[in-house]
């Protein structure tokens, strides 16, 4: 393999055996996450006990299909409009109305292929080639693919820990990151992987920041309705004026067990609604009509399910926290929110080949803490947002590993 500089000074990669170069970022800066590595190590294995990825194990409730099934039915299936259905981004924009209390217009609201895409086509529109996002980390990894892609470079602010495994974001640390190539600071509240939840204080003194400094926030709210201590996370929604320098990004996937739907939102200032069409037009066109019925009725039909999956994981989290807290070896502290525990392993510095060793030996699988970048060495992740019985069963075989170390 060969890199090669363009006549755009930009870094191309010769995959072997092809006469013509590709795109450096996306053919060779981007490699297979390691949460990825790891299930395809034992991919296809009925026995595995799978608690690496971040969904849960039921179904989409029926009523959110039904919806869907009724539009497919209906012949909801030609193209729609770019930023979603009409009756879509109003049944967004009460229930932002009835979550947070605040007046969020539809025009305020774009329809996105998944939290991902949304992610995505906010990095396309807000970064250029030589510009950084600083990041609040451990994260989800695809913030900083998404950045790369558009040749823009990932910064990084660790949260710090403390002895009995909490974390903590210092302030601080996170605008000294902050140089004249900054455009954005992304942050994701509640978080994947720790659960670790930003205040209102917080959420407000950094977007007194970004006022003062020209910079946008993008803030990833996937899990604000999965929280153990209040009916919902605090959201920079709550702390903004309309047309304040703010991306809040969200999904269906998480509360409403939606995972393989593909339908997200942002919520931005309304001038942004043209940029986000073009946007949503050059890389989707827009999601499935029927598709959108069944985010509807998730919307105004879900409370009561996000209720069952909330108690779900208060039960995960309670069963996992019990479990590994009383292996010497281990620390942990229970998330205030998401559904993942994220601890670490006395002797465990390669959480890599644990995690393959893990998967390999114990027939379970975890997370390896390096997927989530700065702050998640030395850790793993285990998603909870399962019943009883599988999560025993997994716990059974981890704590078999960790004792055999």
């Amino acid at each position: 393999m060969r890199y090669l500089d363009s006549m755009q000074d930009h870094t191309r990669f010769q995959p072997p055996g092809l006469a013509a170069s590709l795109s450096g970022p996306i053919a060779a800066g981007l490699s297979e996450t390691p949460i990825s590595e790891v299930a395809s190590s034992v991919f296809g294995q009925p026995d595995i006990v799978p608690l690496w990825f971040g969904e849960g194990d039921l179904v989409t409730p029926d009523f959110v299909r039904d919806a869907a099934a009724k539009g497919l039915e209906a012949g909801e299936t030609f193209y729609t409009w770019q930023r979603g259905i009409p009756e879509l981004r109003a049944a967004l924009s009460a229930y932002t109305q009835r979550l947070y209390g605040i007046d969020c217009p539809a025009d305020r609201i774009t329809v996105t292929t998944g939290g991902m895409q949304a992610i995505l086509l906010c990095c396309q529109l807000l970064l250029d080639p030589g510009d950084n996002i600083v990041i609040v980390s451990p994260i989800w990894p695809n913030i900083t693919s998404a950045a790369k892609l558009v040749r823009a470079e990932p910064r990084y602010v660790p949260l710090d820990r403390a002895p009995d495994g909490r974390w903590t974001l210092d302030l601080d640390k996170l605008f000294d990151t902050v140089d004249e190539r900054t455009r954005a600071i992304f942050v994701n509240s509640p978080g994947n992987p720790t659960g670790w939840t930003m205040t209102s204080e917080e959420q407000r003194a950094v977007l007194d920041f970004a006022r003062r400094r020209g910079l946008w926030v993008m803030a990833d709210e996937v899990y604000a309705r999965l929280i153990y201590t209040r009916p919902v996370a605090p959201s920079f929604l709550e702390q903004a004026r309309p047309d304040d320098p703010l991306l809040v990004l969200n999904s269906f996937s998480k509360p409403w067990a939606m995972t393989g739907w593909r339908v997200g939102w942002i919520t931005h200032p309304a001038s942004l609604g043209d940029q986000f069409a073009k946007l949503v037009q050059i890389n989707t066109s827009g999601v499935p009509h029927f598709l959108q019925r069944g985010a509807i009725a998730a919307l105004e039909k879900g409370d009561a399910f996000i209720a069952e999956m909330l108690e779900r994981c208060r039960a995960g989290n309670e069963l996992v926290f019990q479990r590994l807290s009383a292996q010497p070896r281990v620390t942990i502290a229970r998330p205030e929110a998401a559904f993942y525990a994220f601890f670490s392993i006395e002797g465990v510095s390669d959480t890599m080949k644990f995690c393959l060793s893990l998967a390999k030996d114990y027939k379970v699988g975890l997370a390896p803490g390096e997927a989530f970048g700065p702050g998640g060495e030395g850790n793993v992740r285990l998603c909870f947002a399962a019943g009883a019985d599988r999560l025993s069963k997994g716990l059974d075989r981890i704590e078999a590993a960790i004792k055999a170390l």
